[in-house]
């Protein structure tokens, strides 16, 4: 991809600096935000027998921040960074051969929930801390990373997260979303595309300044239509949205905005080309709006549960194992993302596990494979996105999604680019 114009880099600074209000609207774009519990009676995928390769080395604390107990709760989140947890203990050689000591918090996406759970991890001193998810991390960021503890999350939702030292930010969020669109209707050939998005906050104008420049870029004029939040039939505004006849859409939000703006597509214009990210394929969605509503789009995710590859069915066979339970094509993969990634960098850890070891080896991170996502690889020197330093790839995984809505054809976009 060409180098980023003046233009776009001077969008993603005042993005930034808009606030965080819009963003977090979007915490949605890397996974859903429903609570309810999945159906686990469908397997994702083939499972295989796990290695034998136990840690042997001293417990390491490792915090580990997660939603749940509150209005947002995705106990999920937390179980799928457990089982990676015992995998590494158990199967995968810990932490630079050192045990998992997972200490875990559960804030209620409220400030005095994520302001306690962050307090508690600099009074245990863990040596870094996971935050997979959750809209709290402006609260939880500088505190965890005044006291010198890396604060490590797979996608950023505030713009602190995206720009803070000592930060690391597994994969783009909202930016490889809206960047891997835009590439993907470049190469389609399309030159109109418009964007669904709720109107809580400053979230439309959050997206129109990020994403125009890089739709510009590819040749492609982008619109940017508000839908009101928690309307049931938002037929009207998507019908006034689409009227310039765009060669796509994409909708950015969570389940609710995902069922009501699909329903009304499926009734203004059935025949457009949808771009979809993970919160509009969830069971929930599809249960409301059927497969059919879906088939045919192009998928844009940080995941394929049920890959053909040696990722993917290892990440299966950590769930079966270690959270029989929890389903594999839910929200788990956000803490086994992060927490296997640790893994897989603290590898190159030779002496004592300290806050100051750990940052250093995610600094040091280069090309390492985003488990789950095959693909996607992520370097955390700050090259990923120059303007946006806490993140550590731009890239995004598109698939076709099929007539029953599962994916296939995936291939990754951006991976590299810098």
């Amino acid at each position: 991809m060409k180098a980023a114009s003046p233009f776009f880099k001077r969008s993603l600074r005042s993005t930034v600096m808009a606030g965080a209000a819009g963003l977090l609207v979007l915490g949605g774009v890397t996974a859903c935000a429903d609570d309810s519990s999945s159906d686990s009676s469908a397997p994702a995928g083939d499972t295989s027998a796990l290695p034998s390769n136990p840690a042997t080395g001293d417990p390491i604390k490792i915090g580990y921040i997660t939603p749940e107990g509150g209005a947002v709760s995705l106990p999920m989140v937390r179980e799928g960074g457990e089982a990676a947890a015992q995998y590494l203990n158990n199967n995968g050689g810990g932490i630079g051969g050192h045990q998992v000591d997972l200490v875990v918090c559960e804030q209620q996406e409220d400030p005095a929930s994520a302001t306690a759970c962050a307090n508690q991890m600099v009074e245990d001193q863990v040596a870094a801390v996971i935050s997979p998810l959750g809209a709290q991390g402006a609260v939880m960021l500088p505190i965890i990373t005044g006291a010198g503890i890396p604060y490590i999350s797979q996608a950023p939702v505030s713009q602190v997260e995206m720009v803070s030292e000592n930060a690391y930010m597994l994969s783009g969020g909202i930016v490889a979303v809206l960047s891997g669109q835009a590439a993907t209707a470049a190469q389609a050939g399309y030159k109109k595309f418009t964007v669904l998005v709720g109107d809580s906050g400053d979230a439309a104008a959050s997206v129109q300044a990020l994403g125009t420049p890089m739709f510009q870029q590819a040749g492609i004029e982008l619109k940017v239509v508000t839908v009101p939040t928690g309307t049931a039939d938002p037929t009207p505004q998507i019908t006034a949205g689409l009227a310039d006849n765009p060669d796509a859409v994409t909708i950015l939000g969570d389940t609710g905005q995902c069922i009501s703006s699909l329903k009304a597509l499926q009734t203004v214009a059935p025949d457009v080309q949808k771009y979809l990210i993970a919160s509009c394929l969830d069971k929930p969605v599809l249960d409301n709006v059927g497969n059919e509503a879906v088939a045919g789009a192009k998928a844009f995710t940080t995941v394929v549960v049920g890959a053909d590859t040696e990722s993917s069915d290892l990440y299966r066979s950590v769930m079966a194992e270690y959270a029989p339970d929890t389903d594999p094509a839910g929200l788990g993969y956000l803490g086994y993302q992060v927490v296997m990634s640790l893994g897989e960098v603290g590898e190159s850890l030779t002496g004592p596990v300290t806050p100051e070891a750990i940052a250093t080896a995610m600094s040091s991170a280069k090309d390492v494979p985003l488990p789950a996502a095959e693909g996607i690889t992520f370097t955390c020197d700050g090259s990923a996105v120059p303007q946006l330093r806490a993140l550590c790839s731009r890239a995004i995984l598109v698939s076709d999604v099929t007539d029953d809505a599962t994916l296939e054809n995936t291939t990754a976009v951006n991976n590299g680019a810098n």
